[in-house]
């Protein structure tokens, strides 16, 4: 007896849907059982904490472990693959998509802020943090300029463990103290992965691949293969996925002091960045979308729902990278598109971060009372571009970017301190942005260039047909 075809298509729809749903549940089920325990049990320890974490952890750490070679192993594959023009037509569009809306970000979120004024009237409690004291002593000018140095790397195999960093340090023999800028400096390196540096050098490497045609395709062939092998065990990690959000989102609501003070204290500036993540998300992106492509990108959006519950979970860009890309692929996208823009997105698209640090930097502005020009919001549209730019796809990696947003003020970058209780929060929901967006952008940069693509296929295909033609020419004969 043949079954009903109700049935057949339920069954689909669970076996296409069933690890976004887990992903969803884990997201609110680690939220739920964090407040119980929260309420219903006294002061945890952090090593207790960390216990409730241990398994999020270990999904984190299993998806940071792909970054590296999936990152290199795409860009590279992706750009050699193509022709020099029809990537930098690629890279083009991504670009342009990119600079477009992380500009709207920042202006939205500077209107939001002036017309609210969520600064006006706040009262906060002021806190000292070591994070803070040590993101305070830098300058922005050694701050853009280790952006650059970043890029151009000297040593690819340190750059995917540490990032060049110049630190500076006071000279305490000295009778008086010197203001920050004359204090002596050093390089360092900062733990973690050097993304820009590694996507220059893999943009390089793929293009120099690329022009060597037929002697470079060993490489090549070796590249594609390495960034299939690592999508393939993304499928795998991906199904732990609702266990691992689910502990990680847990153990930070049992983290925190006071859920309720928190929002009641910084409500107003809360409720701005959200409206601003909201409508930026859901209606700017919306519409540059939808004027690319003619469509409406909200069904795209609930296709990528697993993803996004995965970068709300996860807080971190970089580490939903891997899921991200395996979506797409999933979607239809091409896979030479997705390689090449979900990595650069997901080092320098952060549209959600731009936002939150133009917002932030007026809202302390507002609240210590202090008056600024049409010129300074100019001037902090500018810096928080550059500074979202800079700003590493890890979570909190916003924290050092804010001190150059805030210097551009002429704000206290111990000023930090005062948005650093709900900050873990806000970052959660700007990463689900960033990430929204890089995807929704990829879909709309493939859309773009489809024909283009299709041309380098036919292009691609010419010579084998001719050879084929000829050997049946021959046969004839």
């Amino acid at each position: 007896m043949p079954r009903p075809k109700s049935d057949s298509k339920f069954r689909v729809f669970m076996q296409e849907n069933l690890l976004t749903m887990l992903t969803v549940i884990g997201v609110f089920a680690g939220g739920l059982v964090g407040f119980i325990i929260k309420n219903s049990t006294g002061d945890w320890t952090k090593r207790e904490i960390m216990y409730i974490s241990f398994p999020g952890e270990i999904f984190l750490r299993m998806l940071k472990c792909l970054i590296v070679p999936l990152l290199v192993s795409s860009i590279t594959s992706a750009i050699g693959g193509l022709d020099l023009s029809m990537s930098s037509k690629i890279a083009t569009r991504a670009i342009a998509y990119y600079f477009i809306t992380t500009i709207s970000a920042v202006v939205l979120g500077i209107c939001l802020v002036t017309s609210i004024r969520p600064g006006q009237g706040a009262k906060i409690v002021e806190k000292r943090m070591e994070s803070v004291d040590k993101a305070s002593k830098v300058l922005t000018p050694d701050t853009l300029m280790d952006l650059i140095r970043n890029m151009f790397t000297d040593n690819i195999i340190q750059s995917t463990m540490f990032q060049y960093r110049t630190e500076i340090y006071e000279n305490t023999s000295l009778p008086q103290p010197l203001p920050m800028e004359e204090w002596d400096f050093k390089p360092a390196q900062r733990e973690g992965s050097n993304v820009l540096g590694l996507v220059m050098f893999s943009v390089i490497l793929g293009t120099t691949i690329g022009r060597m045609r037929e002697k470079g395709q060993l490489l090549q062939d070796f590249f594609t293969t390495l960034s299939e092998a690592m999508m393939t065990i993304t499928s795998w990690v991906i199904w732990i996925s609702p266990l691992g959000v689910g502990f990680l989102i847990a153990a930070k609501i049992i983290e925190m002091d006071s859920i309720a003070a928190t929002i009641q204290s910084l409500g107003w500036y809360f409720i701005t960045v959200m409206l601003g993540l909201f409508l930026h998300g859901f209606g700017t992106i919306a519409v540059i979308f939808f004027l690319g492509t003619r469509r409406l990108p909200y069904r795209f959006i609930a296709k990528l729902s697993q993803v996004l519950a995965t970068a709300f979970g996860t807080g971190s860009s970089s580490a939903t990278m891997p899921l991200t890309i395996k979506c797409l692929d999933g979607m239809g996208i091409d896979p030479r598109v997705t390689r090449f823009v979900i990595p650069v997105g997901a080092t320098i698209n952060m549209d959600g971060t731009a936002l939150y640090e133009a917002v932030a930097a007026l809202f302390i502005a507002q609240y210590r009372e202090m008056s600024y020009s049409f010129g300074t919001i100019v001037a902090v549209s500018i810096t928080a571009t550059a500074a979202s730019i800079g700003a590493a796809g890890i979570p909190q990696a916003g924290l050092v970017t804010m001190v150059m947003v805030l210097d551009t003020v002429g704000l206290e970058p111990k000023d930090v301190s005062l948005i650093i209780a709900v900050d873990w929060l806000l970052d959660r929901f700007r990463t689900t942005i960033n990430v929204m967006c890089d995807a929704l952008g990829t879909i709309l940069v493939n859309h773009l260039s489809k024909k283009d693509l299709q041309k380098v296929d036919r292009l691609n295909e010419e010579p084998h047909e001719l050879m084929e033609l000829g050997a049946n020419g021959h046969d004839k004969e």
